[in-house]
């Protein structure tokens, strides 16, 4: 019999060793470009987009392509035969019949789940809904690893929007795991974690945390400062997006504010949360994150397909 795929549906597939031996792979592939660049030749990535997106379906192609290998896939609901009403099992079932890998984008919490019990290849959860986001939480890790040096010891500031943020829902079921991680949560009353983590993750692994409304309170005592934007898509009206998409604005003034190592991430796209007069500083590391994120795509495609260079 075939070897059962191995799937990634959230950061916690991967243990925290697993998660560190992904990293070194990442760095080497950093360092070592050419090493890598014919290891998938022959192979095919899928690119199953049911949501638009532009970071992250193109830092998969990216890592696929300079990996050696091939994209293949859609890039919205309306151009796939979903619009048609295929089913995403049905879907991953045929596309398990023409590629070796498959990342998916979902509105609908849970569908990449759905997908892998139905692929004959290795699926990739690429964001459903407001669940899980792993590659940007893997992304995030291999930042904060590569340009503090470690992953322990913090305080991380989360602000924004804190209840439809995946990519805050995944960060912080991966960061609890390693040690002395304190969290400051700085969001509007409306827009606060869900309950199901403060009380599942934060209160029941006894992890220190903090809500806050003020951005200033919190600065001063950040490691890392991970904004995030208010998601119009997330919202039911628009009356309700408007008035909380310019609650948090990072400029110069509340940087004064920071530590001299202070980091700012963000997983992207911004709209005016960071004001571009950030980007000159040296804390910055958003652009920086995003390239990352194809150096860790890159090593987690390796490691699915179970190729070793």
């Amino acid at each position: 019999m075939d070897k059962k795929p191995r799937h990634l549906m959230n950061p916690l597939d991967f243990s925290v060793e697993e998660l560190e031996s992904l990293m070194d792979l990442a760095k080497d592939i950093e360092a070592n470009r050419e090493k890598y660049a014919h290891a998938c030749d022959g192979k095919k990535l899928a690119t199953l987009f049911y949501e638009p997106s532009t970071r992250t379906r193109l830092s998969f192609e990216a890592a696929m392509l300079n990996l050696g290998g091939s994209v293949l896939g859609f890039a919205s609901e309306d151009s796939s035969s979903a619009a048609k009403g295929e089913s995403v099992s049905d879907t991953l079932s045929v596309v398990s019949c023409y590629a070796d890998i498959c990342a998916i984008r979902h509105p609908k919490e849970g569908a990449p789940l759905v997908a892998s019990q139905h692929a004959s290849i290795p699926v990739i959860n690429a964001g459903d809904g407001g669940h899980q986001h792993p590659t940007q939480t893997l992304t995030d890790l291999l930042t904060i690893r590569s340009l503090d040096g470690k992953i322990e010891n913090l305080t991380i500031g989360l602000c924004g929007d804190l209840k439809f943020g995946r990519t805050v829902h995944s960060l912080i079921n991966a960061l609890i795991r390693y040690p002395n991680i304190r969290f400051i949560l700085i969001s509007p009353p409306e827009l606060r974690i869900p309950d199901y983590i403060r009380e599942d993750v934060l209160i029941k692994n006894d992890i220190p945390f903090e809500e806050v409304i003020k951005l200033e309170e919190a600065m001063p005592s950040l490691d890392i400062l991970y904004m995030t934007r208010v998601q119009r898509e997330r919202f039911f009206n628009e009356e309700d997006y408007l008035r909380m998409k310019g609650f948090y604005i990072l400029d110069k003034k509340k940087m004064t504010l920071a530590k001299d190592n202070m980091l700012v991430l963000h997983p992207l796209p911004r709209v005016n949360e960071i004001s571009v007069e950030v980007d000159e500083d040296p804390r910055a590391a958003y652009f920086r994150q995003a390239q990352y994120g194809v150096y860790i795509r890159m090593a987690l495609i390796l490691t699915l397909l179970d190729i070793k260079v």
